[in-house]
């Protein structure tokens, strides 16, 4: 694939991600959902994932207020770097992030939420660093070596990224999350048919939610199934997610230059494995 073209892919992806379509960048990551448990911290009415707009800058205002009474709480810093994240504001997600990493340098969770927000604002190679710094070698966290993976794609080393997942892969068999991203890592070098061979299994198991799922529909509507894919969209949502989700996934293939040159890209031979990657 062009740089060009994985460089546009890489951002509507992270730009999908922000809008809970997208699973890829670091979702692998201790999340806002499974952090929201200290009393002291404002708790949500629903998952983050399942929020509109407005309710995610109500969240993020009310965790903004605990976060100044209390900058050096790790469980109200990760969660609102999270939030900020999600709303699009990287800069500052990042700049709360590095107080509350200096406030706790040894805190496993706090060095995956930093690197996880360097890697958003695109300090890649700080935030594997980062990440690595939270790894145990005893006891390896297969959440930081799928974060690990995501970062590498970001960065375009797609056979890294790929390795790293199966990694995670051998200590959490059929995780849903991991093999989202092992997808969407193919999606980003346009093989939408291993894409989608990973996605649907990640789909099929138990514990997927529903941003696998988007991330499914994502790339059979790439490949023009588009009624297929606003189906697929439509399960488990809202009528008002379900219509977003469905309205970016025609704003996707409305590219036609894009999706067209990446379909094309999908139906040229190529090599088994991962060699044509990169």
């Amino acid at each position: 694939m062009p740089a060009s073209l994985t460089t546009t892919f890489t951002n509507r992806i992270l730009q999908g991600a922000a809008a809970s379509l997208l699973v890829l960048a670091l979702a692998g990551c201790s999340t806002t959902k499974d952090r929201m448990t200290t009393g002291s911290v404002p708790k949500l009415t629903k998952p983050v994932e399942e929020m509109d707009a407005t309710e995610l800058r109500s969240a993020t205002d009310r965790l903004g207020q605990a976060y100044e009474k209390n900058p050096r709480d790790p469980v109200t810093g990760v969660n609102y770097a999270n939030l900020l994240r999600m709303n699009g504001r990287d800069t500052q997600a990042l700049a709360v992030m590095q107080q509350v990493a200096i406030a706790n340098p040894a805190d496993r969770n706090v060095l995956a939420a930093y690197g996880k927000a360097q890697a958003a604002a695109g300090q890649f190679q700080q935030a594997l660093d980062t990440i690595g710094r939270a790894q145990t070698p005893d006891r390896p966290d297969w959440k930081l070596i799928s974060a690990q993976g995501a970062i590498l794609d970001q960065m375009g080393r797609a056979s890294d990224a790929r390795q790293r997942y199966r990694d995670a892969l051998d200590i959490q068999p059929n995780e849903p999350s991991i093999l989202s991203n092992l997808g969407m890592s193919y999606v980003l070098t346009g093989d939408l048919r291993t894409a989608e061979t990973y996605l649907r299994s990640a789909a099929s198991q138990p514990t997927a939610d529903s941003r696998v799922r988007q991330n499914l529909a994502l790339v059979v509507g790439l490949q023009g199934r588009f009624p297929e894919a606003e189906q697929i969209a439509r399960r488990e949502l809202s009528p008002q997610q379900a219509d977003a989700n469905v309205a970016y996934l025609r704003g996707m293939l409305s590219q036609q230059n894009s999706w067209q040159k990446l379909a094309a890209k999908d139906k040229t031979p190529q090599a088994a494995g991962d060699s044509s990657t990169n």
